[in-house]
């Protein structure tokens, strides 16, 4: 698999759009609180209308992706993010970039993120053998997860060394270089039937829901990531007011304490190798949240900008993001295991939908909490929240899942297998 060159492509082009996209999810925000200076209830918008693609657009975006070349979807989703960000920093530039403008902004880099991230998914399971997924969500996961927690680092350095014009050029480059990555890939795949009439589209849609609702892994899966979601971006939109304004931290040291997370990812990836064919895949995914999302209590006891304090979020990201990344690589494992290919797409729409879905409302639900309530409250309250999701891993057979992966599950709904060519890579 390591010497594919359309495995490693893959990777290098997913690598690059998952930072770009979670760099600037969180640097357009930054920009917001640092630069225009929005209330907690404004930036919860801000964040809501960013996530809001995921709640909206998902499940569509599954079934288009089951009818068309992944490749070339990852590639139009590159270029429209790299256009979009090179338009605000024109307009930053010129003095013109308001609230109204970053809205806009984040809802089309929202809703071509999810085009990209369901398709990167898909394509990884028509590219390695069933055996080699660990290995391969390994890879993959690792770049995302190491995004999602250094993304943030990323964000808050450009945002204090760069003039915000600057920072979000920067950024554009990321996507560029993924562009490039998966474009120049000598990749071979079949070209599917199209997803045809509005009615089909909607039946394939159904056949989604209910393959995922009727298995009762996938099902876990779901509810596990719904609560870490909802929970995680409400804690987001307090923590991001919390480190500026109640810690008194600049920008650089954000970044340098956020950027804990990429090693914490790192560790994680190597763990989720071994651990879970020696453990088992249910205890390490109970143990990795429960850990990972446990230490975001240690938050609130954190007390002014001396270097005791930066140390403790340093700590306190390392472990975050090496839970993390051990569920995320681990999760990701066990969903594509027990799903046929011609359903992945669906099926990681449908998650998407159930988990991503809800971080809108989450972030929404942070922003109204830490307008009226003190940031250290709000943020106990929805680390406490995040604990949901370990807890419902324990009551689900994702808790008794031994030391190999879950048999195929095979679709039982009519018109699911029939209606697709698997891909093919050379």
């Amino acid at each position: 698999m390591w010497r594919d060159p359309n495995f490693r492509g893959l990777w290098a082009g997913q690598t690059a759009s998952q930072w770009g996209e979670q760099t600037t999810l969180v640097l357009l925000p930054l920009i917001a609180v640092l630069t225009l200076h929005v209330d907690a209830q404004q930036l919860g918008i801000l964040r809501a209308v960013g996530q809001a693609p995921q709640l909206l657009l998902a499940l569509l975006v599954g079934v288009w992706v089951d009818g068309w070349r992944t490749r070339t979807v990852m590639v139009l989703s590159d270029v429209g993010r790299a256009l979009t960000l090179g338009g605000v920093a024109v307009v930053a530039f010129i003095g013109g970039l308001g609230l109204w403008a970053l809205l806009v902004v984040v809802f089309v880099i929202g809703t071509l993120s999810v085009f990209f991230d369901v398709a990167y998914q898909a394509s990884l399971v028509r590219l390695v053998k069933r055996e080699q997924l660990l290995q391969g969500n390994s890879a993959i996961e690792a770049s995302r997860s190491a995004a999602a927690m250094g993304g943030p680092a990323l964000a808050g350095t450009m945002s204090s060394l760069l003039a915000a014009p600057l920072a979000v050029a920067s950024s554009v480059l990321l996507f560029v270089v993924s562009f490039l990555a998966i474009a120049g890939i000598r990749w071979h795949e079949s070209i599917p039937q199209q997803p045809g009439s509005a009615q089909r589209m909607w039946r394939r849609v159904h056949d989604g829901l209910r393959f995922v609702a009727g298995d009762t892994v996938l099902r876990a899966v779901c509810l596990a990531s719904a609560a870490f979601q909802f929970f995680f971006a409400a804690l987001m939109t307090a923590y991001l007011l919390f480190l500026p304004r109640e810690l008194h931290l600049s920008g650089a040291v954000i970044g340098l304490a956020l950027a804990a997370t990429g090693p914490g990812a790192l560790v994680g990836a190597l763990l989720a190798g071994r651990l879970p064919r020696r453990l088992g895949y249910g205890p390490v995914l109970v143990a990795a949240a429960a850990i990972g999302d446990g230490v975001m209590l240690c938050l609130p006891a954190l007390r002014g900008s001396s270097m005791i304090t930066v140390c403790a979020l340093i700590a306190v990201n390392l472990v975050f993001g090496a839970g993390g990344q051990l569920v995320n690589v681990t999760i990701h494992a066990v969903r594509q295991a027990v799903t046929s290919d011609f359903m992945q797409g669906r099926v990681a729409a449908t998650i998407t939908f159930a988990g991503m879905g809800l971080a809108p409302l989450g972030a929404l639900t942070g922003g109204i909490l830490a307008e009226h309530w003190p940031l250290r409250t709000t943020l106990l309250i929805t680390a406490a929240g995040m604990m949901v999701s370990p807890l419902s891993m324990v009551l689900s057979p994702l808790g008794r899942l031994g030391r190999t992966l879950p048999a195929l599950r095979e679709p039982a709904v009519a018109g699911t297998g029939q209606d697709h060519e698997r891909g093919s890579f050379e």
